[in-house]
């Protein structure tokens, strides 16, 4: 679990450098990676839950 954890600040940390640094001067394009981005964080947060929820079953 603690892999997950590290995994997951990683990608936190990315969305967070990408919109202070690396964010593109098109809104529409800006918009439509921070809803891709965001999905993958919701994803991710979901696949941790579901593990966590396989662990607490067995």
């Amino acid at each position: 679990m603690k892999l997950h954890l590290i995994i997951f600040a990683i990608l936190i940390a990315g969305f967070i450098s990408y919109n202070l640094f690396f964010a593109t001067a098109d809104d529409r394009t800006n918009t439509l990676i921070n809803i891709v981005y965001a999905s993958v964080l919701f994803g991710y947060i979901s696949f941790m839950a579901f593990t966590v929820l396989k662990k607490l079953k067995k």
